[in-house]
């Protein structure tokens, strides 16, 4: 057998030191495993994703990809029980002279399977129709003994002015209501690490952030967000959901693909402590990154400042302001004017319905004189 079909990968007995290492067989990322006396050699290139499955983690006889936890067998390539069929080629190996060969060629070949797609991977396409509003409530209580909650009672108003006034189709997710995982960081291993659906959703059918990414990117053309104040900042709800929206922005930084398009975002702010800018900036900023588009004057708020620590004061206030109320139907008004101007700017992406419900008509230009 000639030498040219043999690639040295190093001495044998320090290789034998790592149970698992990535190795480079020419210009092939492969996985050296080491255990139990023997050697595996497997392509270092994960079937879900192409995660480097030599920097993950051996597990008895299997490696473990350190990107989304797929498991092969290190000798011969086979996916862990139950899905043998899905597999990475495998290669031969030898040590002769206290030198590691492994044969160049591998000695099997990938096989994925056919795995059935998940519900959020389709084409980006808006279903035809009106404009819909979606509203997004950040606050947390406990349901079972409710209290009121004044960002949730601003945003109720603007969800039921886009049905009374535009006849337009809205709904209302509470993110309290939602069971899901913060996000785990597969960010941190790898930008590519960070799919489309997400890792965690793909891992875990019922995972609450599915709700979320439906109507953000599929279903809704206005999105109202309502947060609470706390401590200087929106929620801790809030924040848990945007980190898990990673996988919304990385599809612009990995592919340029901007996911929502012709979307306009508002926002409603209010609590008992005053910083009502800052914490506006961090969600202007952070859904405009998203690709959202804002009206002129994009969120409403209500703070009486740092020292009013009497709180039954907070709430009664919001309870009986008109102008409060007034003016979340008035921002849901704007984000509707937007969303329509959108919409035209758009065709024939809307229905001439759509344009309708949302009050206006694409209109001929004046013959010139």
């Amino acid at each position: 057998m000639s030498e040219e079909q043999w690639h040295d990968i190093g001495d044998a007995r320090q290789l034998a030191q790592q149970p698992l290492q990535q190795v480079m067989i020419g210009k092939t990322r492969a996985a050296l495993s080491y255990a139990n006396g023997q050697f595996g050699v497997i392509n270092g290139s994960c079937n879900h994703v192409g995660g480097p499955l030599g920097l993950g983690t051996l597990e008895g006889e299997y490696v473990t990809c350190p990107w989304h936890h797929w498991k092969f067998h290190r000798i011969t390539g086979e996916g862990e029980p139950g899905y043998e069929a899905d597999r990475v080629p495998r290669y031969e190996c030898k040590v002769e002279g206290g030198r590691l060969l492994v044969r160049d060629t591998p000695s099997s070949t990938r096989n994925r399977l056919p795995h059935e797609k998940h519900p959020l991977d389709r084409e980006l396409k808006r279903a035809p129709g009106p404009l819909r509003v979606w509203g997004l409530s950040t606050t947390m209580m406990d349901d079972a003994h409710p209290r009121y909650s004044t960002s949730e009672a601003l945003l109720q108003s603007a969800l039921e002015h886009a049905g009374a006034k535009h006849a337009l189709e809205f709904r209302m997710t509470k993110l309290r209501a939602l069971n899901f995982r913060a996000c785990e960081g597969y960010y941190s291993k790898s930008a590519y690490a960070c799919t489309w659906p997400c890792s965690i959703s793909q891992q875990h059918p019922h995972d609450g952030m599915q709700e979320v990414y439906e109507n953000l990117v599929f279903w809704a053309d206005v999105i109202l967000v309502a947060t609470p104040i706390r401590w200087g900042v929106a929620s801790s709800l809030y924040f848990k959901m945007a980190e898990r929206l990673n996988t919304v922005q990385n599809q612009i930084t990995l592919r340029n693909r901007v996911m929502l398009k012709d979307k306009v975002a508002g926002f409603i702010i209010t609590g008992g402590q005053d910083n009502i800018q800052a914490v506006a900036g961090q969600m202007l900023q952070f859904f405009g990154e998203l690709g959202l588009q804002f009206p002129q004057f994009p969120y409403i708020a209500h703070s009486r400042g740092w020292t009013a620590e009497d709180m039954e004061r907070n709430v009664e206030i919001v309870q009986h302001s008109q102008q409060l109320h007034d003016g979340a139907r008035a921002l849901l008004d704007r984000c509707v004017d937007l969303a329509a101007r959108l919409a035209v700017g758009a065709a024939p992406r809307f229905e001439r319905a759509g344009r309708k419900a949302a009050g206006i008509e694409r209109r001929t230009p004046p013959a010139s004189s």
